[in-house]
């Protein structure tokens, strides 16, 4: 059975189709970050085309109009594809390609075509190539005669031109095959989750928007050594690190895969149990772009992507990060938050403050004791150390006098 990557790439032209189904409704934003998605994954943008309509079309995604005007700027920039902006049904596809006689593709491929490119590990390669799988399976009629003409691109990275060229039954078995691995890398994540949480160890899980610049702060704060990279989706696989805060507490820091507008269902499906690392966090920790003038949309998709994985009844600390970009008087806000901090990830800006933040709500969540332990329970003194925040610790006649706080968890212990 081939793996991924297996064909070779060549550089793309691409003309970017949307339709605006109304005014001021994102589209040409939409369009711009197509566009950003479509360098991230080695392809030249050579034309942006918009179609005012009441609906999309049914048979053709845009109207007879534009579809001529799509084909003589295939024709005048040497465009290699089309990439529409929202996705294709079967037919759609399959009528778009015999009429404009170029490769067409949505935008689901696109970001699954990313994934593809940046999956390392074991879990995010298979995550990927299920999802791409479950996305080719319902519309290999309308792919195969492109497949033919295609020697690779866009698209086509991934399962590839042999695997989508099998019967429905071979897919279905890979799938499934698929699905038994992930069960397997799933249930090591649920047991290291479940070790986490015998720790009693708070968790922090770091969401945003791609390229928000989530990486770039756990490295900072961890010396993690997570790829930074100014691109979409430049990492994709979650990693936790450990950080000690000043009072002298550890928690851990959970990074995410990046939210998208427009993320492909078959995606959150596939990679549901790497997301929903947020689900069992006691913080979430919202990095937003605040350099980006989309931000405020930006912050929505997180918080509708985040209700769609059951993530709800968190503290939520919202980052507006690359401050430096900014003048000072720009108001930032999120009204979802429960605290908003200004910072720069990469030039360190606010992280103190970040830090002073986490433990401050951290210890609103402790339970404060004043307590003598008798010198035959003085075994219990390292557990507040480790779990809460010793103040006050005195040799006494009679024991020893204790100032702590405490997570409520651990109250029964000692």
């Amino acid at each position: 059975m081939s793996t991924l990557h297996e064909i070779e790439e060549k550089e793309e032209r691409i003309i970017l189709v949307g339709v605006a189904l109304h005014e001021n409704d994102g589209t040409q934003e939409s369009l711009d970050e197509l566009e950003e998605l479509g360098k991230t994954a080695g392809a030249v943008t050579v034309a942006k085309v918009i179609q005012n309509r009441d609906s999309i079309h049914s048979g053709t995604y845009v109207g007879k109009g534009k579809l001529e005007e799509i084909r003589e700027l295939a024709w005048e920039t040497e465009a290699t594809g089309v990439v529409c902006d929202d996705e294709l049904s079967p037919a759609q596809l399959k009528n778009l390609e015999e009429i404009l006689q170029i490769k067409v593709i949505d935008r689901t491929v696109m970001i699954l075509d990313i994934f593809a490119r940046h999956a390392t590990t074991r879990e995010g390669k298979i995550q990927v190539e299920l999802a791409q799988l479950k996305y080719r399976a319902s519309r290999l009629v309308g792919l195969r005669s492109s497949l033919s003409r295609l020697g690779g691109g866009i698209g086509t990275r991934g399962p590839g031109e042999k695997k989508l060229e099998m019967d429905r039954r071979l897919i279905r078995d890979r799938i499934t095959q698929l699905k038994k691995e992930l069960e397997k890398v799933e249930q090591v994540r649920y047991t290291a989750r479940k070790q986490r949480t015998k720790s009693m160890l708070p968790v922090l899980s770091i969401v945003g928007y791609t390229n928000a610049g989530k990486s770039t702060l756990l490295n900072h704060m961890t010396g993690a050594g997570v790829l930074e990279e100014d691109k979409l989706f430049a990492t994709l696989d979650p990693t936790t690190k450990s950080l000690t805060l000043e009072d002298g507490q550890q928690v851990l820091l959970t990074d995410t895969v990046g939210f998208i507008r427009k993320l492909p269902h078959q995606l959150i499906e596939a990679f549901h149990s790497t997301l929903e690392e947020a689900k069992y966090a006691d913080i979430i920790l919202h990095v937003v772009d605040a350099s980006n003038e989309d931000a405020d949309l930006h912050c929505q998709v997180v918080y509708d992507t985040l209700e769609e994985l059951g993530v709800k009844d968190k503290t939520v600390i919202t980052v507006f990060n690359k401050v430096d970009k900014l003048s000072e008087d720009v108001v930032l806000k999120d009204v979802h938050a429960d605290r908003t901090l200004r910072i720069s990830a990469k030039k360190g800006i606010g992280i103190e403050n970040l830090v002073q933040t986490i433990e401050e709500i951290l210890k609103e969540r402790k339970i404060y004791i004043e307590k003598v332990f008798p010198y035959n329970e003085a075994g219990k003194i390292p557990k507040i150390r480790q779990y809460g925040q010793l103040l006050e610790e005195t040799y006494q006649e009679d024991g020893i006098f204790v100032r702590a706080y405490i997570p409520s968890e651990i109250e029964h212990m000692i």
